[in-house]
């Protein structure tokens, strides 16, 4: 092996890691929140972790006295904030008072092969036909796995219109915020996009404050779970989802995202009192058996530049 692909195939390595550093930080997120709205409005524990989060990245860009970010990455930092920090909370909240979140879940598990899709039309990623049998295995495992969980109740043609629409957001924020960190720091650009919400976010939550804090008798636990959605879904986890994409493709990198949910019910399971069935067990391990056909199926090391 030539020391430019031993290079290469290191830092595909790395960023599967990283990735997977990402996946395990937004895993906390379902439960936390599951904790967080029993004190705050939804509409207050989408908003209020954004600002948490913008509030933590001016003080770190200020402190590593980072320029303004070029002209040529408004646009995909904008795109990313508009899904990361909008699309996915506010439509899964609102979907969510509609339907279930067993029956969310059946379609938010079809994120990972979106994302896929996303990178392949918008970053020109190449992946063989091995991925795709890889990804839609994982993806139809998690899909039963919700359908067992009470995910074909519920239904309801405008939660399901809304679950997409965040689905897709998401997807979308990811490849573009994957395409600014291939030329600029992961931290960097999950930074920007939460500083560039600032100016919705902040009076937005303060409104949202004012109109709801008194129906609610807010507990320390519960600004617990808030502050630390704020610090490590909103911004910490991105820190290393965005390093992971940038080094290991977002094609191949997002395929990590199955391990996602698996990785939810053991903390639910553990903070929650919630039951980790055979069933969970089961489903855990034949995700990460096509997580790792997945990243098997790759031809060849995908060189990532250095951040």
């Amino acid at each position: 092996m030539s020391t430019a692909v031993g290079t290469s195939a290191a830092m595909v390595r790395s960023g599967l890691l990283w990735a997977f550093v990402g996946v395990l930080l937004f895993s906390f997120s379902v439960p936390m929140t599951k904790v967080a709205v029993g004190g705050f409005s939804p509409y207050l524990t989408a908003t209020g972790r954004a600002v948490i989060a913008g509030a933590l990245a001016v003080l770190v860009l200020a402190v590593r006295r980072v320029p303004w970010p070029e002209r040529r990455f408004l646009r995909p930092l904008l795109f990313t904030m508009l899904g990361a920090v909008f699309g996915w909370p506010i439509l899964l909240a609102l979907a969510l008072e509609r339907t279930t979140s067993a029956h969310a879940a059946v379609i938010a598990a079809f994120m990972p092969l979106t994302t896929a899709l996303f990178a392949v039309l918008r970053g020109k990623e190449r992946v063989p036909l091995q991925f795709w049998l890889a990804a839609g295995a994982g993806t139809a495992a998690l899909v039963v796995f919700a359908l067992a969980r009470g995910g074909a109740e519920g239904g309801d043609l405008v939660a399901d219109l809304l679950v997409i629409g965040a689905v897709l957001s998401s997807s979308w924020c990811y490849v573009e915020g994957a395409a600014v960190s291939r030329e600029m720091p992961g931290w960097q650009v999950i930074s920007w996009v939460v500083v560039l919400a600032l100016p919705l976010t902040l009076p937005l939550s303060l409104w949202l404050w004012s109109a709801t804090s008194s129906d609610y008798a807010t507990t320390s636990g519960e600004w617990a779970a808030l502050i630390g959605l704020g610090v490590s879904s909103m911004y910490l986890g991105f820190f290393a989802w965005y390093a992971g994409l940038a080094r290991a493709g977002t094609a191949y990198g997002g395929q990590v995202q199955q391990l996602q949910a698996p990785l939810t019910l053991v903390w639910s399971a553990w903070w929650l009192g919630e039951e980790v069935t055979a069933l969970t067990v089961l489903t855990a391990g034949i995700v990460i058996a096509c997580v790792v056909w997945a990243q098997r199926s790759r031809s060849s090391p995908v060189v990532a530049p250095e951040e």
